[in-house]
């Protein structure tokens, strides 16, 4: 009975270092570029050693891509898709038979649209993604996006 109330221990001790593991920091910031013309940059600021992974995978991978989903704006329209700005890594792995791609140190998501009248709105939804480091990768974790767009008289 002492040897699994001590692995019960151990064990909550684990999960809740795992829960407070954090290594990604995210920042959501809009900017004008053009009359009622925006980009939201979405940026991922990753720990040393960590990875995050692309919004496009290869067949072969098993990892799972970061997915955003952005709430519908009758204020706005999204313009083309979701870029990544961002030193991508192609990964190989020889022994497993995968491969990735990944970013380390920081990339920034930049989703452009264009305001349909000068009303202050928010752009919001939520991203979910996956870390990794080279002995284990955490859970998929989902997060909200929100940023306020406001309106400038010039650029």
């Amino acid at each position: 009975m002492k040897r699994f109330l001590l692995f019960v221990i151990i064990f909550s001790f684990v999960l809740a270092g795992n829960a407070q593991l954090n290594p990604v920091t995210w920042s959501f910031s809009a900017t004008k570029i053009a009359d009622k013309t925006y980009e939201i940059h979405m940026k991922a600021i990753i720990q040393s050693g960590w990875h995050l992974y692309s919004q496009t995978q290869p067949e072969d991978a098993i990892a799972i891509p970061t997915t955003f989903v952005i709430n519908n704006n009758p204020l706005f329209t999204k313009e083309g898709t979701i870029k990544e700005v961002g030193k991508i890594e192609k990964m190989k792995d020889a022994t497993l038979g995968v491969s990735a791609n990944q970013y380390s140190g920081s990339v920034d998501f930049v989703q452009k649209i264009k305001l349909k009248s000068n009303a202050k709105t928010n752009f919001t939804g939520s991203v979910e993604f996956q870390t990794c480091d080279d002995k284990k990768c955490l859970p998929p974790k989902k997060i909200n996006i929100n940023v306020a767009i406001k309106i400038f008289s010039n650029i």
